[in-house]
């Protein structure tokens, strides 16, 4: 007798494999372990300046080149990773919390509260974030955590909004008035059930809104708002790098933009993959 009984397992097996996904995320973790431990790959301080051997190209001692300082670009670029994770991260981590506690509070409720939250959403979601960035900056001094704190605000709405209509979906699902039939609280339907059907969609913007915040934090930095001069930041670096370029020294702006680029790519490949694989699951 042939059972009925669903194999998620064989329907994983049969799906084919997604190349781009597995490519993208292949790079993603490479990136983070770069950001984790790659100044411990460093072949110098980053701060360690050589007046011998300023605004030198690519050479076996310094692989990527110095800048006008003689810093090696290698070891200031590997060092930076941490720095230029560590702000996205935080914005991502923070904002995610922030955006699906009140996505799904809005969903359960529903009715003014549900219409009031979605406007101001969309209040903040219509404000450029490098401008709220650069405010906060000038109103609170450059540094790392103001354009974190300005950034996580306004990256918020980019999970309400979408994971609002996941869990609105899943309010009106069978199984959410049969686990309130069965007595359950609403805290414990939303945090136990709901919470856990949208954890994907979470995730795969989550991917996705790593890469711009990796962006916007980095132009923050460009302009001088954010992370400051001599710390090793990407942006920080593409900054410092545009003097060398009149003297046609650009391999420090060159190696820290390609570090973004790379990065940004990679990240928005890798959510709008999870996404797709999940639209396509559910």
């Amino acid at each position: 007798m042939t059972s009925l009984t669903h194999d998620p397992a064989a329907t994983e097996t049969r799906r084919p494999k997604d190349k781009l996904l597995i490519i993208a995320g292949s790079l993603c973790g490479l990136l983070v372990f770069v950001a984790l431990f790659g100044f411990l790959f460093a072949p110098y301080p980053p701060d360690q300046t050589d007046v011998l051997a300023s605004g030198v190209g690519p050479s076996p001692d310094h692989l990527l080149g110095t800048d006008s300082l003689g810093r090696d670009i290698l070891s200031r670029a590997l060092a930076g990773a941490r720095i230029s994770f560590a702000g996205p991260g935080l914005i991502v981590l923070a904002s995610a919390v922030c955006g699906t506690t009140l996505a799904i509070f809005a969903a359960w409720t529903g009715g003014w509260v549900d219409q009031t939250l979605n406007r101001l959403l969309n209040v903040v979601f219509a404000v450029p974030g490098i401008l709220v960035a650069v405010l906060a900056s000038a109103v609170f001094g450059a540094g790392f955590w103001a354009p974190v704190i300005a950034l996580t605000v306004i990256y918020i709405p980019y999970y309400a909004r979408v994971v609002r209509s996941a869990a609105v979906r899943e309010r009106n699902m069978p199984y959410v008035e049969g686990l309130r039939l069965a007595g359950l609280s609403s805290w414990r339907i939303c945090s136990r059930h709901i919470l856990r059907n949208v954890v994907p969609i979470v995730l795969a913007q989550g991917t996705i809104a790593f890469g711009l915040a990796l962006a916007d934090f980095a132009a923050v930095s460009f302009l001088g708002l954010g992370v400051q001069t001599p710390t090793a930041e990407w942006g920080v670096m593409v900054a410092d790098g545009r003097s060398e370029l009149l003297n046609g020294d650009m391999q420090q702006s060159l190696v820290a933009g390609a570090c973004i680029v790379i990065t940004v790519v990679a990240f928005n490949i890798f959510g709008d993959r999870l996404g797709a694989r999940y639209g396509a699951d559910r």
